[in-house]
């Protein structure tokens, strides 16, 4: 009887065993890598095809709600909610926008509104204030709009 053929127990060879044992080590291996990335979980997708996460709110973002007042948002500039993950700008003196805080590129956040632009530090990416827009890349797609109800001088999120 050869090394191979021989019993390890009553009827399992010692190859068997061994292949058994690979097979399960794989299928381990397997499910810990199937995870979902939670940097990726936008719900706006990234630039890699992926789609990214799911619609609608989701952990760390918030669905409907109270974000601040309106004079908080400069005209010509915004503000980040960064607990709501949201960005309001207001590109003309009472017109308020709402656009995800999630850069579109790979799930960073972005980082600043200046200049007209909504930034992501993470690649340089810049969005248009006025409907999101990429103005400078490497994100390929615009920032998902969000909507910002004006109710007095608060901005709620809708």
């Amino acid at each position: 009887m050869s090394d191979d053929e021989a019993v390890t127990g009553p009827g399992t060879t010692r190859r068997a065993l061994v292949l058994g044992a690979g097979a399960a080590g794989v299928t381990l291996a397997l499910a810990a890598c199937g995870g979902e990335d939670p940097a990726n979980n936008s719900g706006g997708g990234t630039d890699d095809g992926s789609g990214g996460g799911s619609a609608g709110p989701t952990a760390g973002s918030a669905g409907p709600g109270p974000l601040g007042k309106s004079d908080e948002i400069p005209v010509g500039g915004g503000k980040i909610f960064a607990a709501q993950r949201v960005v309001v700008t207001q590109p003309e003196k009472g017109t308020f926008k709402g656009f995800s805080a999630i850069c579109t590129h790979q799930g960073c956040p972005v980082a600043s509104v200046d200049g007209g632009t909504i930034n992501c530090t993470c690649h340089g990416s810049k969005y248009s204030i006025e409907d999101g827009s990429v103005k400078n890349g490497p994100a390929t797609r615009p920032l998902p709009a969000r909507t910002v109800n004006v109710e007095g001088d608060n901005l709620t999120l809708g």
